[in-house]
């Protein structure tokens, strides 16, 4: 079992680095940050799944607090660009 576990975990691995191809080559800045929150949410789901096959619960606690700092950083982050003028 904990086999597939580590496989899942380089599946994770392999969409994370996708993700962070899809935020270095988008075309437009709203493109890239959705492959940077796409890399946050897989990097909470790559913590949980580490601290699971480590037995160490307490890295749910990391993989929550993550989310919540990814959330609240892409919020700002369109806010941000919501209220800039795109340069051309």
């Amino acid at each position: 079992m904990t086999g597939v576990f580590a496989g899942i975990c380089i599946a994770i691995l392999v969409v994370m680095g996708l993700a962070l191809a899809r935020a270095f080559s988008a075309p437009t800045v709203y493109d890239r940050i959705l492959g940077v929150n796409m890399f946050g949410t897989k990097t909470v789901l790559f913590i949980a799944l580490i601290g699971y096959l480590m037995g160490r619960p307490d890295f749910l606690d990391i993989a929550i607090v993550y989310a919540l700092i990814n959330f609240i950083g892409m919020v700002a982050v369109l806010r941000f660009f919501e209220y800039t003028v795109p340069i051309d």
